[in-house]
């Protein structure tokens, strides 16, 4: 990494490593946690722009940014260009400081009502949409696209081209095209002829796990930032990572077994605080197989704290799961 930080706007992002949005997953809990843990930026689920569901239980926990560190940054979906801009205001009024326009998602259900990555197949409406959402804040305005729709259709530069006359702040690529979902692998010479063409900030998207990975596509794209997105899973302590092994010349050990439980009980306590229970017993689980994922007898750990009912239990059971790894003994309720 050339320089530590960057600009969005008046914002000063560092370190030049970012979460990625994903849905159910970077939710304000998981935000907080990746921002401590070394994220420069921290981008939040996708949030519609249909007002009809703005005062739904999703919506509502998707909007509520009190106590969450600057500069926050909300992304919104959808296709009217008028619509999605009393979205980007509606989400300044509750703390946005940074709107975030989802061009990159390739879910069917996302696709099928022409948002998402599906946008990228009709480059006047993404120009009317960005027109129409820059104008309407005075926060700084992103977007986030994928290479293409389909392998014969890259057309990541010239929307990145209608996206920078538009005003926008700054822009994330994604190296797979709509149609390969998240199968394959992620090409970056797509995203490095878009940071070349353009004078805003372009941030690399797609298969960066590690330090070394993050180290190559920065310097293979010239990119001003990386966005990690599944590899965070689990392991929010990667973007502290990915930031010390430029500046230092090597990779950070891994976090010890009592820092993994400290940090994962912190995020069990944040998430049931936040949603209640029983809600935040059953969103933690997917969490808690991710942290377990690469730990001995995941399986069985996993069956064990997926019967917890209560919160109490939940963080009982993960606590003297880990203790009893600490200790060098089999976790109680794991077979030998």
């Amino acid at each position: 990494m050339s320089t530590a930080s960057f600009h969005i706007g008046s914002h000063e992002i560092a370190p030049r490593v970012i979460l990625a949005p994903m849905a159910g997953v970077t939710d304000k809990p998981f935000r907080i946690l990746c921002k401590r843990l070394g994220a420069g930026l921290c981008v939040s689920e996708m949030t519609t722009s249909d007002p009809r569901f703005w005062k739904t239980s999703k919506s509502l926990h998707r909007m509520d940014h009190e106590g969450e560190p600057a500069p926050v940054s909300v992304q919104i979906a959808g296709t009217v260009p008028e619509v999605m801009a009393d979205a980007a205001r509606h989400n300044v009024d509750h703390g946005a400081q940074i709107i975030d326009i989802n061009m990159g998602c390739p879910a069917k259900k996302v696709c099928n009502a022409w948002a998402g990555s599906a946008l990228m197949r009709e480059p006047d409406l993404v120009a009317r949409i960005l027109d129409a959402v820059v104008n309407a804040v005075d926060v700084p305005v992103t977007l986030k696209i994928r290479t293409g729709w389909a392998a014969d259709q890259r057309n990541a530069l010239a929307i990145a081209r209608i996206a920078q006359d538009a005003g926008v702040a700054a822009l994330a690529v994604h190296g797979r095209t709509r149609d390969q979902q998240y199968t394959g692998v992620a090409e970056y010479d797509t995203i490095a002829e878009v940071k070349a063409a353009l004078s805003i900030p372009v941030f690399a998207n797609g298969d960066i796990d590690s330090p070394r990975k993050a180290a190559q596509v920065l310097a293979y794209t010239g990119c001003d930032a990386v966005l990690i997105g599944r590899a965070a899973q689990g392991r929010p302590w990667i973007f502290r990572e990915v930031a010390h092994y430029p500046a230092h010349g090597e990779t950070l050990p891994e976090p010890t077994l009592a820092e993994v439980r400290d940090v994962l009980l912190e995020h069990l306590e944040h998430l049931h605080a936040f949603y209640g229970e029983p809600s935040g017993v059953r969103i933690a689980r997917k969490h808690l197989g991710w942290y377990a994922k690469d730990r001995p007898e995941n399986a069985a750990f996993r069956a064990v704290v997926n019967r917890a009912e209560t919160a109490e239990a939940q963080l009982r059971l993960t606590r003297d799961y880990f203790d009893a790894l600490i200790a060098g003994v089999q976790p109680l309720g794991v077979a030998a």
